[in-house]
């Protein structure tokens, strides 16, 4: 059993990461799951969550939105509708949609054809506004 895997991350404009690591968690649909080198193989929804990934002591984020994870002995496969690297996110970009969202939503019902929408643009945009949180 190899210590490291490869994990690849890929959305439908292009490749976010491609790099061998120690250990991933993701938001599986279900509730989170990790995967370590050697992990039974298996396929999990994602839902809106960050996905970390270690290498070595170092830990690094990745802001994620629906999509698949394919679970391979020696490679993950994230396939996302959105990604980006914690690095990447535009924190007050994020912050303003995460106001917009909540505005819009406070004059909306639960019934609303744009509530789910709305709901899901404020889920997102708090996620990039945590795992942004987390490399500073």
């Amino acid at each position: 059993m190899a210590d490291k895997f490869l994990l690849e991350v890929v959305t439908p404009n292009r490749l976010v990461l491609s790099e061998e690591v120690d250990e991933i968690t993701a938001p599986g649909e279900l509730g989170e799951f990790g995967v370590l080198a050697g992990h039974t193989p298996f396929f999990s929804t994602l839902g809106i969550g960050a996905v970390m990934y270690r290498q070595g002591n170092d830990k690094r984020y990745i802001a994620v939105s629906w999509g698949f994870a394919e679970v391979l002995d020696n490679k993950v496969t994230i396939l996302a509708e959105l990604a980006e690297l914690d690095a990447e996110i535009d924190v007050d970009r994020a912050r303003k949609r995460k106001e917009e969202a909540e505005a819009k939503l406070k004059t909306l019902s639960a019934t609303h054809k744009d509530y789910l929408k709305e709901k899901a643009s404020l889920d997102k945009a708090m996620n990039r506004m945590m795992v942004a949180g987390r490399r500073m």
